[in-house]
């Protein structure tokens, strides 16, 4: 049976990839809490941590506003290498060269709003049934939920981050 791990307040698990996903960079927090080692994670999917209770279609957001050079956030459920699993607040940006290509990316993720992970859960399980159907299903799912909230994605993030 699988537990949470519950990240401290101080926490900051920051990682970078290349274009592919692939992990170039690890701090401690992130081994810590997944409970790998540097020689485990490196040039290996970032994926690796991926839980499987993590709908598809968040990901498909992250990786749509990287692609446009745009920053992302994200509540994101990791499992750790025995299968545990603890809760982030992510922030994923685009790294850029010189001239403004898109060399990698670089993610930092603390900890989340307890309070927005209940109504996270029940997205995220109402995306998984819906994704079902396939992933179009549901992207038209989240963009239907963040309309009935009237906000943008990130906008409904920061907005669940904030929540007392």
């Amino acid at each position: 049976m699988s537990k949470e791990i519950f990240l401290k307040e101080d926490t900051l698990i920051t990682s970078k990839t290349d274009l592919k996903g692939l992990i170039v960079y690890a701090n401690n927090d992130f081994l810590k809490y997944a409970d790998f080692s540097m020689k485990d994670v490196l040039h290996k999917p970032h994926n690796i941590v991926r839980h499987q209770d993590m709908p598809k279609t968040v990901f498909k957001f992250l990786w749509d506003y990287m692609k446009e050079g745009k920053e992302i956030f994200a509540y994101v459920k990791n499992k750790t290498k025995n299968n545990d699993y603890y809760w982030v607040f992510a922030n994923v940006t685009p790294s850029m060269d010189t001239n403004n290509n898109i060399i990698g990316y670089y993610s930092v993720r603390r900890m989340p709003n307890r309070k927005a992970i209940e109504t996270i859960e029940k997205l995220y399980s109402d995306l998984l049934k819906a994704e079902q159907q396939g992933i179009n299903k549901g992207v038209e799912a989240l963009k239907d939920f963040c309309k009935s909230t009237g906000k943008t994605y990130n906008e409904l993030i920061f907005s669940l981050q904030n929540s007392k």
